[in-house]
């Protein structure tokens, strides 16, 4: 039997590539990280254009109301294009804390048009509010399954400049919501764009092993250098079905959810590190210069792995299921 997206999946994974490969976005991300969030959020417009901001807004919200497979297709794309901000918070996580708000039908409304990025704390796991500076909406999660609108409070920087953490303080009152299912969602999301920066990376330095010399040869043409990026590719490719995977066990409300979504987060950690680091061997000293697109993903790949659970945490969640 053949597990694959359909072609409606399909086109709009490449509707996303599209969109996004005429945007700049590796210039967005600079100005993100330097503070100017006017590019970065002309991009988030965009990605509401073709649905993807509304995809966990219900449909009585004006949302899609998507299945969680539709999700990690496009969550998977944004991470292959580095895109900035709360992306696994305000897309995949907030619409799930909304339910049952006072003012859910507002706030997942505005969620789903674009108008409004959301972010969350959700202790232990998740104890700083990434962009809290910029995000309309702030998400206090319990793991009671309490849920309160916050305030930003102290900053920490971050390995990404475009991924700062907040502390947080819940400023009202709090409602009931499925806290433990989001938190799902949430790791699983990072998973996937994990397995999208792990792309991107491996994209690079395959096309950076067909310019680079050494000794008078394309660096490509070493064997050495072939098995590096073959190793690569196929951590990507076993870490991928595992997320969509994960993603079919939380659609159908499995017991085997919590393993299922740890271990895609596992693998999707894995391969990204392994991604990044096989890339800074191919492209060399230049791969270290942040002037380098390079960067970009380096960077976002060594924030994304401890984001939603470390592989420490998910590999002791793993061994705990079986």
């Amino acid at each position: 039997m053949k597990f694959d997206l359909d072609a409606q999946q399909r086109d709009f994974a490449n509707s996303i590539d599209a969109a996004l490969s005429a945007a700049d976005v590796p210039t967005a991300v600079r100005a993100f990280g330097a503070g100017d969030t006017a590019p970065g959020r002309r991009i988030w417009s965009q990605l509401a254009e073709l649905g993807v901001t509304a995809l966990m807004v219900p449909e009585r919200h004006d949302g899609i109301e998507a299945h969680p497979v539709d999700l990690m297709v496009a969550l998977e794309r944004l991470g292959r294009w580095c895109v900035p901000g709360p992306v696994t918070e305000s897309i995949a996580v907030a619409p799930l804390l909304l339910a049952g708000a006072p003012d859910e039908a507002e706030r997942c409304a505005a969620l789903a048009a674009g108008d409004l990025i959301a972010t969350v704390a959700a202790p232990p796991s998740v104890p700083r509010a990434v962009n809290a500076d910029i995000a309309g909406l702030v998400l206090a999660a319990d793991p009671d399954g309490s849920v309160a609108v916050a305030e930003a409070g102290a900053a920490h920087a971050s390995v990404d400049p475009t991924r700062t953490g907040f502390e947080v303080s819940p400023t009202g009152a709090r409602w009931d919501a499925d806290t433990a299912t989001a938190y799902e969602f949430g790791a699983l999301a990072t998973a996937a764009q994990l397995v999208g920066a792990g792309t991107a990376l491996l994209d690079a330095s395959v096309e950076y092993a067909k310019q680079r010399t050494q000794f008078g040869r394309v660096i490509g043409s070493y064997q050495a250098i072939k098995h590096k990026l073959a190793d690569v590719h196929i951590a990507v490719e076993m870490a991928r079905p595992l997320i969509y995977g994960a993603a079919l066990s939380l659609a159908e409300g499995s017991a085997d959810t919590a393993r299922d979504v740890s271990a895609a987060k596992v693998a999707a950690a894995d391969a990204a590190l392994l991604a990044a680091q096989s890339a800074l061997q191919t492209h060399g000293a230049i791969g270290f210069t942040a002037e380098h697109d390079l960067s970009l993903w380096l960077l976002r790949v060594q924030a994304l792995r401890p984001a939603w659970g470390n592989p420490a945490a998910h590999r002791r969640r793993v061994l705990e299921a079986i």
